[in-house]
């Protein structure tokens, strides 16, 4: 979490409120956030400059500022949105933006992983996870031959395959449950088994189940709020993510849990048979998920340049 429909989210409820607005000054309370170039460097080339675009790839927000470009991650528990400069501040408060109409622009980061990217008209410093990406799956370049192409003789899960950003751009955990059930899929299938027609059948289920996602303004567990700081309301559409042991939608058998590519999957084993010597030890739901949990659909955190491990000194995992 946030996936690509709470990021195109948090990108329509900031381009009204920040595009056109000159930033003023530059607050870096948590210097690790900032990325590339350096915090001193970020404040002073961005102090002065005046948002022009606000775009998305993927699961990152993309903010033009003239030549500059300055790149949001927000990961887990990242959270943009614009305020009036009398609001208390959190204790998770990272980088706060002042713009020339009084409000602010700030960036709350409970989990930390997330971060800030400012790159120049060379683009040096791109996150690689950015220039990377596989195709939108809401675009005409997502097609079923294309992503036919993209799980072709692999040999990893669907899940696993689905994903992987390089092969589809802002699908993650929740919505790749919700597209392999839609397809009647089992997760844990090979992504090179599927047939034509089932690859045709995923490929309309990812495009359905994404459009409904952003059309209900996203899904909100606990932390993820949009531009304006609020909720999103898709968690009630749902069909099998966070329901384990509550009925199918389609056959009443009760939704299971498992671990497949090291996330927690959830699926109906009537509606998606398990591939044949395959056998997952389901897991068990964690009571009062919704509101109080932060690790819903964890990413680790992207790694700074010359930083050892999973991201930046002090870091946990």
């Amino acid at each position: 979490m946030p996936e690509l429909p709470e990021v195109e989210t948090v990108r329509r409820t900031l381009y009204p409120r920040v595009v056109g607005r000159r930033i003023e000054r530059v607050e870096v309370l948590t210097r690790r956030q900032i990325y590339y170039p350096d915090a001193d460097t970020f404040v002073a080339e961005l102090e002065g400059a005046t948002f022009t675009d606000i775009g998305r790839r993927g699961k990152y927000l993309l903010f033009s500022l003239g030549p500059a470009l300055l790149v949001a991650h927000l990961r887990m528990s990242g959270h943009l949105y614009v305020t009036e400069p009398g609001r208390s501040r959190t204790k998770h408060l990272h980088v706060v933006f002042h713009l020339d109409d009084g409000m602010e622009l700030r960036y709350d980061d409970q989990r930390k992983f997330g971060g800030f990217h400012l790159l120049g008209p060379d683009r040096q410093g791109m996150p690689p996870g950015l220039a990377n990406l596989g195709p939108e799956p809401l675009s005409d370049e997502f097609t079923p031959e294309a992503l036919a192409a993209a799980l072709a003789g692999r040999r990893t899960p669907v899940k696993a395959a689905l994903l992987n950003q390089a092969l589809v751009a802002g699908l993650g955990n929740i919505y790749a449950d919700e597209a392999l059930f839609c397809a009647r899929i089992h997760p844990a299938r090979q992504a090179a088994s599927l047939a034509p027609d089932e690859v045709v059948r995923l490929h309309g289920c990812i495009r359905r189940v994404l459009t409904a996602a952003v059309e209900k303004r996203g899904t909100t567990f606990s932390l993820y709020r949009d531009g304006e700081g609020n909720e999103g309301d898709m968690y009630d559409e749902l069909q099998v993510f966070d329901r384990t042991g509550q009925p199918c939608p389609i056959c009443a058998t009760p939704i299971v849990k498992v671990v497949v590519a090291q996330r927690g999957t959830h699926f109906c084993p009537r509606c998606q048979p398990a591939p044949e010597g395959v056998a997952l030890k389901p897991r068990r739901a964690r009571p009062g998920r919704r509101g109080n949990s932060v690790r819903v659909a964890a990413e680790p955190p992207e790694r700074k340049p010359g930083a050892r491990g999973l991201g930046a000194p002090g870091a946990r995992w």
